[in-house]
C-alpha cells in the first residue's frame, strides 16, 4: 500500500485525547522515561484545547490504526525578529517504523511552517538515539551539537524565582 496517499495527517480534537494520551505513554516508555510522565486527560485538554491552546497535536492514521503522533509549538527567533515551528515530540509506534510515516509527518509540519510563515523548524533528538539521529539527517536537519539544552523543572522553578529576591 502507498504510504503517501494512505496516510492521513490530521489535527486532533478533544475526543483525541485519549489516545494522545496513549502515545504520549508509548513515547516515554521508548525513551526510558515512563515515570516522568504526569500528563493526564484534564491538562492535556486545558494545555491543547484551551482558549490559549499552548501546543498543537497531529495524528498520523493509516486506515483505523493510529500510527504516530507530532507535538508541536510556537517559538520566537530574536535574530530572525520571526516565529518558529518548534516540534516538542515526534513519535512512530514501533510496529510502523522504517515505512515512511515519520518522513510524511516531517513532511507535514514543514508545511505548516511554511504556511505559518516561520523562519525555523527545529527540534531536539536524545543523543543515545542513533536511529533518530541518522533519519533527521537523511531529511535534512542539521544536529546542532555546540547548544545545549537548559533546564529547571519542578520545585527548582520555585527556588530560581526566590534567588536574591
Amino acid at each position: 500500500m502507498n504510504k503517501e496517499t494512505s496516510l492521513v495527517i490530521r489535527s486532533t480534537t478533544v475526543d483525541d485525547v485519549p489516545v494522545i494520551l496513549e502515545m504520549i505513554h508509548g513515547l516515554a516508555a521508548f525513551e526510558k522515561m515512563s515515570d516522568e510522565v504526569v500528563a493526564t486527560p484534564e491538562r492535556l485538554i486545558a494545555s491543547l484545547f484551551g482558549d490559549k491552546p499552548e501546543a498543537y497535536c497531529v495524528l498520523a492514521e493509516e486506515g483505523s490504526n493510529t500510527v504516530g503522533i507530532a507535538i508541536y509549538f510556537y517559538n520566537y527567533s530574536t535574530f530572525l525578529a520571526q516565529k518558529g515551528l518548534h516540534l516538542e515530540d515526534l513519535f512512530v509506534k514501533e510496529a510502523y517504523r522504517g515505512q515512511g510515516y515519520g518522513e510524511q509527518i516531517l513532511r507535514y509540519l514543514a508545511g505548516v511552517a511554511i504556511s505559518e510563515e516561520c523562519g525555523r523548524f527545529e527540534w531536539t533528538v536524545l543523543d543515545w538515539n542513533e536511529a533518530a539521529i541518522r533519519f533527521y539527517e537523511k531529511m535534512g536537519a542539521r544536529i546542532l551539537k555546540e547548544w545545549r539544552i537548559c533546564r529547571v523543572d519542578g520545585d527548582d522553578i520555585s527556588s530560581l524565582a526566590k534567588i536574591g529576591g
